[in-house]
């Protein structure tokens, strides 16, 4: 139900499955549905395929439950991604199966049933998939659907749609009762071709791969067509109580808030941040009903496993658009949103429930503006917006052709906290050193910003690539986005020396990703001449640079941090030179060490406010270097009286060390001064040079 009339189109390729085994064509048919966000939300659903395998112990034919397995996405799956397990020995469990009550202790047999010593660990849902007696079963999360199933009156609802075909069950949490239940129910309805779940999803079921993936659309479809039909015309959420602000208003007050909202929940776990004003979520939350139906809460799973059972609603007035009155109420807005966390968890815990996780609210609406969202890492914040953004198509599905309804919160809660849920993010790895933060790098596309970009990202962070260089700013954007993932990097075209160009580039951190938390300021230049053929321009452009853009980054920076209240961390790349002059670069060496100075400075006026400035003094990294590739390697190779060619050996002699210095070198000081294991450092300088008696500090 996302408001619009387009049908699922049929995707598949007769030609290219008829090259695949069953096992492919599961796979296949799996990854068409995660493909479309109508049909299954990311991480949602599952698929299965009942496929005659040979048991390696006894080389006969046997019947195997290929099933998606535990914490997979149909979209994204791939073969490795499914459980296999023996159907006989699966079928055998109902044996040994005491009643509801034994729901949890059944899943601990699950590994018993497995096939081939397969190592994917089978979901909850592989009864809902193995008693089904057909060979392919689909379960998918449809917003059409779900808007029938979260209605008041949904059973009434699936029989006047779908008629026989599709029939329906009461809301039960998934386990070996709900497999149990639609065993039961084929067996009572031969000619049906799926069922409706109760504030659920969908079962559709066929013995052909292709007709099951056929009629998983067909039943959407005609979902889809019918709530086109009942809400023609029709007011949705009540009306509008407000109208949108611009698309660039809504973006700044984004950039302005998220900063402050993620520093009021990020203190125990650093949050990341998504911002959603597409026109779903705008419909939604300039609506009359918004607040009576955003309390309700969600009502599939799925959703509010990722987005908590409600959101937190801000009290935004677009006609008068005060965002400091806003931030001067969160405070008070997130204590009474933590204090009913508190009493939903209090009410509805047993004796073996988890302890309470984190009360802070995942998803934030704000009237005229959007939806924020907040989460351990990007990715997480991002899929919690989707999942939200299903969850408003549901309600405005229900709540125009019938009465939406949440889940009841004991329901809600025998999710949330289930002791399966619990295990499974036990099993979660461990995070890395700088997941939850967010660096900013100017200079993002060179030599050393790449490699100290990839050096941060390889720990987790998300960083924001900014460089004056447009085409190498694209290229190694692309590049980190395809080998570590779309959600972890952004770029931003800057010239440091642009004061506004600055403000804006922190703005989109802001709103790209919550905030920031680590400056890496390396964007550079270098010149070489006599002082008396040394230029004003030449002058200016190397303090313009490596001065004063450093200076405005870095108030930037500090604005920001102290906005935040998580501290902060600022890390310069500076250089040799600022240290140890050299001949014939009086307007380089001098603005190196204006750099140096800064640095000092405001290490001092950032550490009341645990905000860390520290220095890395690199010395001739040629390699990958746009700085090297200029007129400043032949100036320094005629300074020393050498080839070019030989440029880069002559530093490696002149090195203590007698090392060469790479991208990779600075990058690892750069990770060492940004992460905990430098906690206790502020003002410091690490010079990454192989050794130069020169540049030793004193």
């Amino acid at each position: 139900m996302s408001g619009q009339t387009r049908l699922l189109e049929n995707r598949w390729d007769d030609a290219y499955a008829a090259t695949l085994d069953e096992p492919g064509k599961l796979l296949y048919r799996s990854n068409l549905l995660g493909a479309d966000k109508r049909i299954t939300n990311y991480g949602g659903g599952n698929t299965s395929a009942k496929v005659m395998e040979t048991d390696p112990l006894t080389g006969e034919k046997v019947q195997v439950l290929w099933v998606k397995g535990s914490g997979g996405d149909v979209g994204t799956i791939k073969l490795d991604g499914f459980a296999t397990l023996y159907q006989e020995k699966l079928e055998a469990l109902k044996g040994i199966y005491q009643g509801v009550h034994d729901e949890d202790r059944m899943v601990g047999f699950l590994p018993h049933c497995t096939f081939n010593l397969n190592p994917r660990a089978a979901s909850i849902d592989t009864p809902l998939h193995g008693f089904v007696p057909f060979t392919h079963v689909d379960h998918m999360h449809p917003d059409a659907i779900i808007a029938i199933a979260a209605s008041k009156n949904s059973k009434d609802l699936t029989s006047q749609i779908f008629g026989s075909d599709i029939g329906w069950l009461p809301w039960r949490r998934p386990g070996f009762q709900l497999g149990l239940d639609l065993e039961a129910f084929v067996k009572a309805n031969p000619t049906a071709k799926g069922v409706v779940l109760e504030s659920h999803g969908l079962f559709t079921w066929a013995n052909d791969a292709k007709e099951c993936y056929l009629l998983t659309l067909e039943i959407i479809n005609k979902a889809i067509e019918w709530f086109a039909a009942q809400t023609e015309g029709k007011v949705i959420f009540g009306g509008a109580a407000t109208e949108s602000l611009s698309a660039a208003e809504r973006r700044a007050i984004a950039a302005k808030l998220m900063p402050e909202i993620r520093g009021r929940i990020g203190k125990a776990e650093r949050k990341l941040g998504d911002f959603d004003d597409q026109d779903a979520v705008l419909e939604f939350v300039n609506s009359k009903h918004l607040k009576p139906l955003g309390a309700l809460g969600t009502s599939c799973p799925d959703h509010f496993l990722r987005t908590k059972i409600r959101p937190l609603i801000l009290d935004f007035d677009p006609a008068h658009p005060d965002v400091d009155v806003v931030i001067a109420g969160l405070d008070k807005a997130l204590e009474d949103y933590r204090a009913d966390y508190t009493r939903y968890y209090e009410s509805c815990k047993h004796d073996n429930s988890p302890a309470m996780r984190d009360p802070n609210p995942v998803i934030f609406l704000v009237p005229g503006v959007g939806m924020l969202s907040f989460a351990k890492d990007k990715a997480t914040a991002r899929i919690a917006g989707e999942f939200y953004v299903n969850a408003i198509n549901v309600m405005r599905g229900a709540s125009t052709v019938s009465k939406y309804q949440g889940l009841p919160e004991q329901e809600a809660f025998d999710i949330e906290y289930w002791l399966l849920e619990e295990a499974k993010l036990q099993r979660m790895p461990k995070p890395k050193s700088l997941a939850g933060r967010v660096a900013l790098v100017t200079g993002g596309a060179g030599g050393i910003g790449r490699a100290t970009a990839e050096r941060l990202m390889a720990e987790g962070a998300c960083v924001v690539l900014a460089d004056i260089d447009a085409e190498a700013l694209d290229a190694a954007k692309a590049d980190f986005a395809k080998r570590y993932s779309a959600d972890s990097v952004r770029a931003v075209q800057l010239d440091v020396t642009k004061e506004e160009a600055v403000t804006a580039a922190f703005a989109d951190a802001s709103v790209e990703f919550g905030g920031v938390d680590i400056l890496v300021s390396n964007a550079g230049i270098a010149s070489s001449a006599p002082v008396e053929e040394t230029t004003l321009a030449m002058w200016d452009k190397n303090i313009s640079i490596l001065a004063t853009g450093y200076f405005l980054v870095s108030r930037e920076a500090f604005r920001l941090f102290r906005r935040q209240n998580l501290g902060g961390n600022v890390v310069f790349v500076a250089s040799k030179n600022g240290l140890a002059s050299s001949p014939n670069a009086s307007a380089y060496c001098t603005a190196k060490a204006a750099e140096i100075h800064l640095a000092r400075c405001l290490a001092l006026e950032g550490a009341e406010a645990g905000i860390r400035v520290n220095t890395v003094n690199p010395d001739a990294v040629l390699r990958g270097s746009k700085i090297w590739n200029g007129e400043w390697r032949e100036q320094r190779a005629a300074s020393s009286k050498i080839e070019v060619s030989d440029l880069e050996e002559h530093y490696r002699k002149r090195s203590m060390l007698k090392l060469n210095v790479f991208p990779e070198d600075i990058a690892e000081a750069i990770y060492f001064l940004a992460s905990d294991l430098s906690a206790k450092s502020t003002g410091n300088i690490i010079n990454v040079d192989a050794g130069n008696a020169q540049s030793f500090t004193r």
